[in-house]
């Protein structure tokens, strides 16, 4: 294997690097939702619900980045707590699209408070310009890997 083929040190490793930040930010959002009792799972469930009303289990299990599996008992949990609805039947289909109740919708003013905080925390060193450039390389990054970003460059 030539030099050119190799990886290289892990710390010279853009991919290396940004799997440390996914998981670095994994675990501060952890630590910031753990007194709301919410999962990461959880809270991005609730986030897209926030945001986008209606989402069937497939539409919320690629926006959180989690099988439909794992998606299905996160809603459980979530409609047990009385954060979650369903219809007990399809409007259409077989998807049963899901909708925060009030209790849903306070938990996720508080829960989205602790992660802008997170995210702060991580994006303070960068500044206003650093924080426009890093979104732009990334969407740029996903897009050179073929997924389509909504912010693309």
């Amino acid at each position: 294997m030539s030099r050119d083929e190799a990886v290289g040190p892990l710390e010279e490793s853009v991919g290396y690097a940004l799997k440390r930040a996914a998981a670095a930010l994994r675990g501060a959002m952890e630590s910031a939702l753990r007194p709301l009792e919410l999962t990461v799972p959880q809270y991005a469930c609730l986030e897209l619900l926030g945001q986008q009303p209606g989402l069937s289990n497939a539409e919320l299990a690629r926006g959180a980045f989690v099988t439909r599996q794992a998606t299905n008992g996160v809603l459980r949990g979530l409609e047990e707590r009385g954060l979650v609805t369903r219809p007990g039947t399809a409007p259409h289909g077989r998807a049963l699209p899901a909708e925060l109740t009030a209790g849903g919708r306070e938990l996720l003013r508080a829960a989205s408070a602790a992660v802008r905080a997170v995210e702060r925390r991580m994006l303070e060193p960068l500044g206003a310009g650093g924080q426009h450039r890093l979104r732009q390389d990334l969407a740029a990054c996903t897009a050179a890997l073929g997924e389509r970003h909504p912010e693309g460059p």
